[in-house]
């Protein structure tokens, strides 16, 4: 998980409890799975005795950092600010110890409670003095926003400032937590670097800056993307059943490097499972337990329960009873993609003949002769249970949700009905 340090910050780590921290952007009310890597930094601290602070950027939020970006971000309000925090904070505890009342206990805090105040005259005379222009004009991210480098189309006066503002950070949390590390993802090193050397400036102290390296899919295409957009840890925006597809279908080679950046087993049992995977790779027991340990650590043991179970309607032998627990919006994340088709629901309630909703109401069989012989063959389920009657009736009872109606033609075919 380490792509670079400063010398001297093993040293300093075996040497004294040390407080590290981790700016997190609160540019919206929930964490995606690519920031995961660097909280997962921050519980590894904590759980080795070290103090973890999760800073939520709430000054640099209003400005956007430039590194990895070709265009400037949207600014965000105090209100939203704060909202987006306290969403952020009820996350963080899932990985974080914030209640303990040891001398490691985890912190939250946000840097706009200390800039707040700052006017702009204080801050170009006391910080801006830090740093040469040159020295923040050979940063790499601040160069290829000047170049034009992938489309950047230049950079304002306020993301140039970016560096300065984090570089700020640290020593404001150096002076008032004795806060000697940061921690932050590979792209970050420049903005790390210009803090410890404000630092260092600024009163002589030690300080120290620890990256991660940014995650890669075998394939090279980012990590943590899907076509519908960012996995979230919010179920509100990634259901816990899309969560636990997302780990379960990644590649062998991935799941390999993520169940030792994601999860907290132990050395020797990510070694069995990989062995196990070389053995048998049709099983997945990588991506199984990594999907396991990674939804059960952000969601709840109920949640993956109930994520298996889902998963199980679509790709095994689940029983009706089974398809009946699903709440509304896992059915719908199960199902997603299958054929839908819109039904009167006045008409399922007054009784249908599966003849007639099959063929006329929904286009699901082409004639009443192939549905008749289909259903002979066993080959039709109605939400999963076998049709034994070409003359049997739908109505209300048949409902899931009091709204779907679930159709299955021979083994892997579904449609959806929608009774509205």
């Amino acid at each position: 998980m380490i792509q670079d340090m400063t010398p001297g910050t093993e040293e300093q780590l075996k040497k004294e409890m040390t407080t590290a921290y981790l700016g997190i952007d609160p540019t919206a009310d929930s964490l995606h799975i690519g920031h995961l890597v660097g909280v997962m930094m921050l519980r590894h601290f904590q759980r080795s005795g070290h103090k973890p602070i999760a800073l939520i950027g709430g000054a640099t939020g209003m400005i956007g950092d430039p590194s990895g970006k070709s265009q400037e971000r949207v600014l965000i309000d105090e209100p939203r600010l704060r909202h987006n925090q306290e969403c952020i904070k009820k996350q963080l505890e899932k990985f974080l110890d914030f209640n303990s009342k040891a001398e490691n206990a985890a912190e939250l805090v946000n840097n706009y409670d200390w800039m707040k105040d700052f006017t702009f005259l204080d801050f170009i005379r006391n910080v801006g003095k830090l740093i040469t222009v040159n020295y923040m004009m050979s940063k790499d991210s601040v160069k290829r926003r000047f170049t034009g480098e992938n489309g950047a189309d230049g950079m304002s006066f306020t993301e140039f400032s970016y560096q300065l503002l984090q570089g700020y950070d640290f020593v404001y949390l150096n002076s008032h937590k004795n806060c000697k590390l940061q921690l932050g993802g590979a792209d970050q090193w420049g903005n790390i670097t210009t803090g410890t050397e404000m630092i260092r400036k600024v009163t002589g102290n030690e300080a120290f800056a620890l990256t991660c390296p940014l995650i890669t899919k075998a394939d090279g295409k980012k990590f943590g993307k899907t076509e519908s957009g960012n996995v979230w840890l919010d179920k509100r925006y990634t259901s816990p059943y899309k969560f636990y597809q997302f780990w379960l279908n990644v590649s062998d080679e991935d799941a390999e490097k993520y169940i030792k950046i994601f999860t907290s087993l132990p050395h020797e049992e990510i070694d069995a499972l990989i062995q196990e995977q070389k053995e048998a790779p049709h099983l997945r027991p990588l991506q199984k337990r990594l999907a396991k340990e990674i939804t059960i650590m952000v969601h709840s043991e109920e949640d993956y329960n109930a994520a298996v179970e889902a998963s199980n309607i679509l790709f095994g032998n689940a029983t009706s009873d089974a398809l009946k627990k699903l709440d509304e919006e896992t059915l719908l994340s199960v199902f997603e993609g299958v054929p839908q088709f819109e039904v009167s629901l006045e008409e399922i309630k007054q009784g249908v003949k599966v003849a007639e909703l099959f063929t006329e109401k929904a286009a699901i069989f082409p004639s009443k002769g192939e549905l008749r012989k289909l259903v002979q063959g066993g080959g039709v389920s109605v939400n999963k249970e076998k049709l034994a009657d070409f003359d049997t009736t739908i109505d209300s009872a048949s409902l899931l949700n009091n709204k779907y109606i679930l159709v299955q033609k021979g083994k892997k075919n579904y449609f959806l009905l929608i009774c509205k």
